[in-house]
């Protein structure tokens, strides 16, 4: 996870045991700064539980030997490479090439990127793209930076298609989800301006077949589509809504039979049936923090890589929420684990090994 802190933003990295189990391992600084409580965007609340208002915001390379960061503070991102004994050593720092970047996402060593922009000094939101090298050092692509829909849309996450062909930019403020097309030379074309089946869009994942998952915060919803070959998404199942509030993330299990929302104003997760054609069932919840302890509002949300456990970072708190999957998608909270025996408010990211 991050701290996001204004002085230094820092990396806090855990080992993580055999049955899920975190212990703090360490903090990890960025060399570049956060932003603290401060919020990115005005459609957010200015409540410090998610300035950065995205998914994305640490992502690993999907071989796991690379982390990135971003440091909305300071307008860049940092790049690490993980030793064998899971700390990240850091590489790299770069400018974001806009404002405020907020997402991150990884396809081979292609790396894109998010920037909210700022309206204060004439930066306007934007997505641009990175070439990584075997040490994990960034170069940015010439000309890969495009808007999205509108030069001032907030983005909430870049993201890749599982074969590495397309991006999606879920839009936050418009309502629309911008398809990309990522040519040869690492550049993209577009974008293809898809309309969002519901409002506020916000974290995104992609099945291995292809279907998107989208969490809308407004209505507490999530939404499946396919994606066509020339970037037309369309609905399978349109804004299932949870019963709960602000569902803004999105995560699967490695079989892909369940999705994972974090419900952050609720305080909980609810889990969605996932089935062969994509259409969406919900199948209950659970709250992210014990009944009886300080409620502990979810916000970044992963699966680790063996299938077993999900995690979720809890935004007023600075800890990190751990549970075990069953095999029918519902979860066992076994612990609530936190680096610092006071709560942090601003903390984002997450990213599970």
């Amino acid at each position: 996870m991050m701290t996001n802190r204004e002085a230094m933003n820092e990396v806090v990295a855990f080992y993580r045991d055999t049955k899920g189990i975190l212990t703090f391992m360490g903090y990890y600084p960025t060399y570049g700064t956060g932003t603290g409580t401060r919020i990115v965007t005005p459609a957010a609340p200015n409540d410090g539980i998610d300035p950065l208002t995205s998914q994305g915001s640490l992502t690993l390379s999907r071989d796991g030997r690379f982390l990135f960061a971003v440091n909305a503070g300071s307008n860049s991102i940092s790049s690490f490479v993980i030793t064998d004994s899971g700390a990240p050593i850091l590489t790299d720092v770069k400018p974001s090439e806009g404002a405020q970047p907020n997402s991150i996402d990884v396809f081979g060593d292609i790396l894109y990127v998010s920037n909210v922009g700022n309206a204060a000094n004439n930066f306007a939101s934007n997505i641009s793209g990175f070439r990584i090298d075997n040490n994990g050092r960034l170069t940015h692509i010439p000309c890969s930076n495009r808007s999205l829909s509108t030069i001032n849309a907030q983005p909430a996450q870049v993201l890749f298609t599982p074969d590495g062909s397309k991006i999606v930019a879920a839009e936050l403020t418009t309502n629309r989800l911008s398809v990309f097309h990522v040519n040869e030379n690492g550049t993209v074309t577009g974008p293809i301006i898809n309309d969002s089946n519901g409002m506020r869009p916000l974290g995104a994942c992609f099945l291995s077949s292809g279907i998107l998952l989208v969490a809308e915060v407004q209505s507490s919803a999530l939404s499946s589509y396919s994606v066509s070959d020339n970037g037309i998404l369309n609905v399978i199942s349109g804004s299932v809504p949870n019963g709960q509030k602000t569902a803004c993330w999105v995560t699967t299990t490695r079989n892909e039979r369940f999705a994972y929302t974090t419900n952050t104003l609720s305080g909980t997760i609810s889990t969605y049936l996932i089935d062969g054609s994509g259409a969406l069932t919900v199948n209950g919840h659970i709250t992210s923090t014990p009944e009886g302890t300080p409620t502990g509002l979810p916000i970044d949300a992963g699966v680790s890589k063996d299938g077993y456990n999900f995690y979720t970072l809890n935004g007023n708190q600075g800890t990190v929420s751990v549970f075990n999957i069953k095999d029918d998608g519902s979860l066992v909270r076994l612990q609530v684990a936190a680096s610092t025996h006071y709560p942090y408010f601003g903390s984002q990211g997450l990213a599970v090994l």
